[in-house]
C-alpha cells in the first residue's frame, strides 16, 4: 500500500493467547478492511509480542512501552480486541492500559484536565467477545460495569473523543460457521464505518485549512 495514500491510522491491540481464535479473526478482518479503505492498520498481538503486563516501579517508561506509545500517539483510533473473562478484559489488556496509556499519567491529573489531553481527539473502539449471551451479562451487571469502569472511564480520563463498544456474544468452540461469518460481517461493517468517519474528518480539516484566509 503506498504510504502517500494513507489517510488515517488504526492501532489494533489484540489480547487473546490462541492463534486462530475468533478474536484473531476479528483483528485480522478489521485490519484487512481498513487497508482496503487505503488506511493504515497495525495489529499489536500482545501474546505474540510477549508483552509484559506487570506495572513495575520506575520513573520513566521502558523501551517496550516507549515503542507502543509512539504508535499510539501516531494513530487516530485505538481498537481493543479481547474476550471478556470473569466480567473484565484479560489481564494482558489491563496491563497494556496501565503500562502504556498510563505511562505519563500523574495522580495530580485526577484533579485537573491534564490527563484528558494525553490522547485528546483520538477514538477508542472495543471489539469484545464472550461465551455467554449479552442478556446474561446484563442480568449480572457485568456489561454495565465493564462499559462504565473501562470504556467510559478510559475515554474521560485520557481524553478520547468517544468510546464505542461492539460485542459478539455466544462465541463458543464448535459454533456454526455461518454464525461466525455473520459476526465477522459485523466487524467489516464496523471497520468500514470507522474508516468512513476518519476519512470524512480528514477531508473536513483539509477543506477548513484551505479556506482559512490565514493560509492564503
Amino acid at each position: 500500500m503506498p504510504t502517500s495514500a494513507v489517510s488515517a491510522r488504526h492501532l489494533i491491540v489484540l489480547g487473546h493467547p490462541a492463534p486462530g481464535s475468533f478474536n484473531h479473526q476479528v483483528a485480522e478482518t478489521y485490519q484487512t478492511v481498513a487497508r482496503e479503505c487505503w488506511q493504515d492498520a497495525d495489529i499489536r498481538d500482545l501474546y505474540a509480542l510477549d508483552f509484559d503486563p506487570l506495572l513495575r516501579a520506575g520513573a520513566s517508561p521502558s523501551p517496550d512501552v516507549e515503542a507502543e506509545l509512539a504508535m499510539l500517539q501516531a494513530c487516530d483510533v485505538l481498537v481493543f480486541v479481547y474476550p471478556i473473562w470473569f466480567g473484565t478484559p484479560p489481564a494482558i489488556i489491563k496491563g497494556y492500559v496501565e503500562r502504556v496509556l498510563g505511562a505519563n499519567f500523574r495522580p495530580a491529573y485526577l484533579k485537573s484536565e491534564a490527563s484528558a489531553a494525553l490522547f485528546h481527539g483520538k477514538r477508542l473502539l472495543t471489539l469484545s467477545s464472550s461465551a455467554t449471551s449479552l442478556p446474561w451479562l446484563n442480568e449480572r451487571g457485568q456489561w454495565l460495569s465493564l462499559r462504565q469502569a473501562f470504556d467510559t472511564y478510559l475515554a474521560n480520563l485520557f481524553g478520547f473523543r468517544e468510546a464505542e463498544h461492539v460485542h459478539f456474544e455466544s462465541v463458543v468452540e464448535g459454533a456454526r460457521e455461518n454464525y461466525i461469518a455473520e459476526l465477522l460481517g459485523r466487524v467489516k461493517q464496523t471497520a468500514r464505518f470507522m474508516c468512513s468517519e476518519l476519512a470524512r474528518e480528514r477531508h473536513a480539516r483539509r477543506t477548513a485549512l484551505h479556506l482559512d484566509p490565514a493560509n492564503s
